[in-house]
């Protein structure tokens, strides 16, 4: 079985980070993509899709906290999940996120024009307990 799924949009908001009651950073905030055609007629369409990004591993929520800002476009690899809850006025509702957790998560920056972003890769090792920051390079292969 698997659940993964993989997103490259922009930030819709500054991470909203907090501390869990054990201590552990939490990092949390939307993402847009989105995606265009053109119908029989020639007329473009577009359409955005808002998705709620909870990172629960403290390394990548440090990054976040540093790095990621609104608007900065990212790629991330995460694991799809639902979850109940009560609201305020006592309404349950339902909620959909994208979780970044455990070894299987990926935070790539892909904005390079933004200080202290320049296209850097934030990955959690199977270990859990190591991450590993890389910059793209633009190396001709000669072949």
């Amino acid at each position: 079985m698997l659940n993964k799924i993989i997103l490259i949009g922009n930030v819709g908001q500054d991470p909203d980070i907090r501390v869990t009651q054990n201590g552990a950073k939490l990092a949390t905030f939307s993402l847009a993509t989105s995606e265009s055609w053109k119908t029989k007629t020639g007329e473009r369409k577009d359409s955005t899709e808002w998705h709620r990004i909870v990172i629960y591993n403290e390394k990548l929520a440090e990054i976040a906290e540093k790095y990621i800002k609104k608007g900065t476009k990212l790629y991330l690899e995460g694991s799809m999940h639902y979850r109940k809850f009560t609201d305020n006025d006592g309404k349950e509702r339902n909620i959909s996120e994208v979780l970044l957790q455990g070894f299987s998560s990926n935070l790539k920056i892909l904005d390079s024009r933004k200080e202290g972003s320049n296209g850097s890769s934030f990955e959690e090792k199977s270990d859990n307990s190591s991450f590993e920051s890389s910059s793209e390079i633009d190396d001709e292969v000669p072949f």
